[in-house]
């Protein structure tokens, strides 16, 4: 089943949804991280729930996502567009842990429950929108639902859940994002948490076929749920040698000398996808003639 993600209204229009199946592209990021277990699902978690946030924007507008607890798995950071593209990384990938008390990879070890979470959006304006909030669980979901709730006053509730394969592969990975909007009323507010409250994990929901929009249906159940949109999300890296020749190029004639002289080239790997450039001394040179 290929991965994507669905924007939707119920409650007569007073409530946002958002539903995701983002399997694949967090085995992608997996892969070309080779992240562990407990790495897997912070970053799953991370890139998920960074996907509906994208979908929040429009047209070339983006966000970078930066989680930093101060865990020994590092920050993780996430860019996502609203075209339904995402990439992340972990700082430090080889990170597992045994599982926590209830049963589940513990994520909130791993992350760490003393930083921040920062979203910075581009929304095509002069100057960036940057919200960030302190960390108050590590288990990122809650994270988020603060996030919204303090930085963007969006009464929201965030759900994300990764599974994850024996051999550290990702059995399933999904999410939803529920948002109130001006105007609802007490009673809707106290269904939403009832209902909430009590669903299963998203995640064993996707493990068992569950599409986003059946998802909705369950969790807003005995209420009309209209779909506006569905789009495909993906992994995605904007890295490319061009864009690295240019940062080889913001270091000045001195450094690209010195790369000369030292290593006769130059080696460069993306952080988001693991891809290596390599550079010759005959093109460091044309990068200089450029300055």
């Amino acid at each position: 089943m290929s991965d994507y993600l669905i924007k939707a209204t119920t409650f007569n229009g007073m409530v946002r949804a958002y539903a995701i199946r983002s399997t694949n592209m967090v085995e992608e990021a997996r892969r070309r991280q080779d992240t562990w277990a407990t790495a897997s699902a912070a970053m799953g978690r991370t890139m998920t729930i960074s996907a509906m946030m994208g979908a929040m924007l429009k047209g070339n507008d983006s966000l970078t996502v930066k989680v930093e607890g101060g865990g020994p798995i590092g920050a993780i950071i996430a860019d996502a567009n609203a075209k339904g593209e995402v990439r992340a990384y972990v700082t430090n990938p080889h990170v597992d842990f045994d599982l926590n008390s209830k049963g589940k990879l513990d994520v909130a070890r791993a992350v760490g429950t003393t930083g921040s979470l920062s979203v910075v959006k581009d929304l095509g304006l002069r100057e960036f929108f940057t919200g960030q909030v302190p960390i108050v669980s590590g288990e990122i979901s809650e994270d988020f639902t603060y996030y919204f709730a303090t930085s963007e006053q969006v009464p929201s509730a965030v759900g994300a859940g990764v599974l994850v394969n024996p051999d550290h592969t990702i059995l399933a990975s999904g999410g939803f994002i529920v948002q109130v909007m001006p105007g609802a009323d007490d009673e809707i507010v106290d269904k939403l948490e009832s209902r909430i409250t009590s669903f299963p994990p998203i995640s064993s929901l996707v493990q068992a076929g569950k599409t986003p929009e059946e998802i909705l249906t369950e969790l807003f159940e005995g209420e009309e749920v209209k779909i506006h949109e569905k789009m495909p999300v993906q992994f995605k890296c904007k890295c490319s040698k061009e864009r690295l020749a240019n940062a080889i190029m913001g270091l000045g004639k001195e450094e690209i000398q010195a790369m000369i002289d030292e290593d006769h080239g130059a080696e460069a790997s993306c952080h988001f996808c693991n891809e290596n450039y390599h550079f010759s001394e005959e093109e460091l040179n044309e990068l200089m003639e450029q300055l």
